[in-house]
Order: structure tokens, then C-alpha cells, then sequence
């Protein structure tokens, strides 16, 4: 599953939070990597029995909602061809639903059954084609792509399809909500000031002490990420940026980046780079950036004002880049 997820989301760097002590807990899991800061409440604390139970929460949740693993609640419900509602843990019909409800809200720019598209054009497990798929095969993979064939429910907690042939990947949800769990349970354990990175997608606790927040950097979206874009600093929210700029291929003078389209069947063109969503809920900001980036930078940016939504648009021209932030990203970026 993470392997396409790794390639929907940019990398943010943790850059500092102070001088008081911070603990750095490290490692991978959803085919990425996972870095946790926290500030200890106890000198006496076992930082790798929690190392340890932290790596199995990653672990509870990759096995409900992964594709790459056949075994995970999401592959069997895929694996099934029936469309009766199909038992799931609570924590994956959460994850659906609001992956469902970024797609209504973005009119279908983010799609949770998009995954076959992303196939299609080499993006997947499957090696690249030497060459981009005829119209014909995108519009027979197109017909299997549609989120109001998927429904959700959370009591009891199911999914269900509303024609054979439509699958789930909530890939694009998924690490930022994994991101916001690590974040609940490092404060039910007792450790408030703490920042949780999965991937491209952050999640704060408090802030450290002697702190407005965490500082957070936002990669410049270039190829060879060397680049700093901007800094925010963040308590309580999350973050997430999506971009074309690591993933993607060239087909004579066209750029054919990883992020498709869900509405034509393509991967998304225009001169947008990147977005960055920052949102008080982990796996909100991760599909919303997925969706914002597929919207383009016009529509993209009006749909964030209309909303209210913090984010960053970073837009090619050449070489230069520029950048468009809506009110409250601005706001944000200039308080510090």
C-alpha cells in the first residue's frame, strides 16, 4: 500500500523545537519511514519498549488498510466480487469515510478507487510501460473508477460496492490518519509535546515547552530535493504536502507525473508543483492536498479560500517557482 502512498505525498523536514530535551524515536513501517520527537515527562522512560509498542500501532493499522498485504481487512473486502456489506475494523470504515467525504467535497477530484488508473501508467507494483495506454484502455479502466460506488458505515462497521469490479485504496487517507493516532496515543501515554512523521505527513502534539510549536520546514518541490520553500510552526495541527516533482516519467515533451486525474483517467497537467495542506486532523490534510493538487492552481486555490483552508500552492514558470498561499497559510508562515 505504501509505495503508492510514499509516491502521493512530499517529504517535510523536522527541523527544531527548542532547547529543552527532545527524544528522536525512528523507523518504518507502510513502506516508508517514521520519525517521532517528544519531549519526556520521565527521566526513567524505556524509550524502545516505545519504540516497540509505537511500531505495533503502525502495525494494527497497515494490517486493516493496506493493499500491498492480501491478508489486510481492506485487500479481502477487494479480493470479494459480491456487493453485500463486508465486516471491516472500525478504524478502516473511519478511514473510508472520510476519504469518501474529501471526494464529495472536492467534486470527485479525490477518488479512493482510483487505484487501477494508477496502475495503468506504471505508477503501481507493475513495471512502466514503454508507452502511455491507448483511450480505449483508459476509458475500460476509467468505467471501474468511482467513489459513490463505495459506501461505509460505522455501525456495525462495514464496506460495501455498489458494482462488481470497483476497488479501494485509501492510501491517499491512510498515513495521515496512522499520523493522528500515533499523535492520540503518545498523549494518552502520558507525552503531550510530541510531533509524529509518517512520510510526507506530520502530526503535533502540544507544543515543547518554551515554544510557540513545532517547526516544521516544507521542501522546495525540486527533483532533486534541495530546497527549502518555507517554515511553519505548528501545535495541535497536522500537515501535508502533495507533489509531482519525485514520481514521474517523460513521454516525448510531456511530464507525466504519478498523481492521476480520477475525472479524465490522466495524470494531472498544469504548472503546479506542490501543495501543502495544514489542518487540525492528520488524514484531512493528506487527502486534501491529494485533491487540491488535482483541482490545478487556480481551481485549487479558490476552492482552499472558499473553504478556509491553510494551504500553499507552489507553481512552476520554467525554472522559477512561485508560490500561492491562501489567508490563513499566510498568517500562519508570517506569526513566526
Amino acid at each position: 500500500m505504501k509505495c503508492l502512498l510514499a509516491a502521493l505525498a512530499a517529504w517535510l523536514a523536522v527541523v527544531g523545537s527548542g532547547a529543552t530535551e527532545v527524544v528522536t524515536l525512528t523507523g518504518r513501517a507502510m513502506g516508508t519511514a517514521w520519525t517521532v520527537k517528544f519531549q519526556p515527562t520521565a527521566p526513567s522512560l524505556d524509550h524502545e519498549g516505545l519504540r516497540t509498542r509505537l511500531a505495533a500501532r503502525l502495525e494494527e493499522i497497515e494490517q486493516q488498510c493496506s493493499t500491498w498485504r492480501p491478508a489486510s481487512a481492506l485487500s479481502r473486502f477487494n479480493a470479494t466480487t459480491h456487493t453485500e456489506w463486508f465486516p471491516v475494523p472500525p478504524e478502516l470504515a473511519s478511514v473510508a469515510a472520510e476519504s469518501l467525504r474529501i471526494a464529495a467535497l472536492t467534486g470527485s477530484a479525490f477518488d479512493p478507487t482510483v487505484a487501477p488508473l494508477v496502475r495503468l501508467w506504471g505508477f503501481g507494483p507493475e513495471a512502466r510501460a514503454e508507452q502511455e495506454p491507448s483511450p480505449g484502455t483508459i476509458a475500460a479502466v476509467l468505467a471501474r473508477v468511482d467513489w459513490r460506488a463505495l459506501e461505509a458505515r460505522a455501525s456495525p462497521p462495514a464496506l460495501r460496492r455498489a458494482r462488481a469490479g470497483v476497488t479501494a485504496d485509501f492510501s491517499s487517507t491512510t498515513k495521515g490518519f496512522a499520523a493522528d493516532a500515533l499523535s492520540t496515543w503518545l498523549t494518552a501515554e502520558g507525552l503531550p509535546h510530541h510531533l509524529v512523521q509518517i512520510g510526507g505527513d506530520v502530526c503535533t502534539g502540544a507544543a515543547p515547552a518554551e515554544s510557540s510549536g513545532w517547526t516544521v520546514a516544507i521542501e522546495q518541490p525540486l527533483e532533486d530535493g534541495n530546497g527549502l520553500a518555507c517554515v511553519v510552526r505548528l501545535a495541535n495541527q497536522a500537515v501535508s504536502t502533495s507533489g509531482d516533482y519525485r514520481n514521474f516519467f517523460r513521454a516525448g515533451d510531456r511530464r507525466q507525473g504519478h498523481i492521476i486525474d480520477p475525472r479524465t483517467g490522466r495524470p494531472v497537467q498544469g504548472d503546479l508543483a506542490s501543495v501543502t495542506v495544514v489542518h487540525p486532523e492528520g488524514a484531512t490534510a493528506s487527502s486534501l492536498a491529494t485533491g487540491l493538487f488535482v483541482l490545478g492552481a487556480e481551481a485549487g486555490l479558490d476552492f482552499a479560500r472558499t473553504q478556509g483552508l491553510a494551504a500553499l500552492f507552489i507553481v512552476r514558470h520554467g525554472a522559477v517557482l512561485e508560490q500561492r498561499a491562501t489567508a490563513d497559510f499566510d498568517r500562519m508562515r508570517k506569526a513566526h
